[in-house]
């Protein structure tokens, strides 16, 4: 019996959501604080995460928040870390070893690195995912894989899953899949690749908005996988 993946619901904007998610076996739930159409900032994300910090997964733990982040200035994460004191912190941009490790040090945070899928005009991936992977050892708590741009609802080519999911056990370490997912495709994506975390987005949206009746049937499907 393959193990359950930690799901990850992302891009959350409304309090009644989040509520409505309590119980459910959610193990993290992301804000993003990046330019995005679903960015949050300010007074907004603190009452946001307050409100995931109040919920209980099926198992009685409390999901992680998670804030995403792409090139933020250092001092101006840690600033919104002291306001609302994340879980994790996911660097979507060129962030280095040593930010990630600043990140968990000085933040007391997790950092987890994303990497994109996007090919070059030859149709390869830029380097190998242990090459990739190599300078964030001991830096990183979690790497996440990603379509080109990252919340497009785009999936990418999963047959380069293996080898990311090869090299983050071979530094001890989870890989969470995103991009294009929903309740349609990850259990093909379980059944075939069984990585250790999944994160979704718009795969559970309706009209640019979290629908929690899709919230609720994309995790039955990753229950049932």
């Amino acid at each position: 019996m393959k193990p359950v993946p930690r799901i990850k619901i992302c891009g959350l904007m409304d309090t009644k959501t989040i509520m409505e998610m309590d119980g459910l076996p959610i193990h993290e739930i992301g804000f993003i604080f990046a330019p995005s159409k679903r960015q949050v900032s300010g007074a907004a994300a603190a009452e946001l995460i307050a409100a995931a910090k109040r919920l209980k997964a099926a198992d009685g733990e409390r999901p992680l928040t998670v804030g995403v982040f792409v090139n933020e200035a250092f001092a101006d994460l840690a600033a919104i870390q002291a306001e609302v004191k994340l879980d994790v912190v996911q660097l979507h941009g060129s962030e280095s070893a040593e930010y990630c490790r600043d990140v968990r040090e000085k933040l007391n945070a997790q950092a987890w690195k994303v990497f994109s899928m996007k090919k070059d005009s030859e149709g390869r991936l830029p380097q190998s995912a242990s090459e990739r992977l190599a300078p964030y050892h001991g830096s990183v708590d979690a790497v996440l894989i990603d379509a080109p741009g990252g919340g497009t609802g785009q999936t990418f080519d999963w047959d380069s899953i293996n080898d990311y999911k090869q090299a983050a056990g071979e530094l001890g370490i989870r890989l969470y899949v995103a991009g294009g997912l929903h309740e349609g495709n990850v259990q093909e994506l379980l059944s075939v690749y069984a990585p250790g975390g999944i994160d979704v987005s718009s795969g559970v949206e309706t009209s640019g908005h979290k629908d929690i009746e899709k919230i609720r049937l994309f995790v039955r499907r990753v229950m049932e996988a």
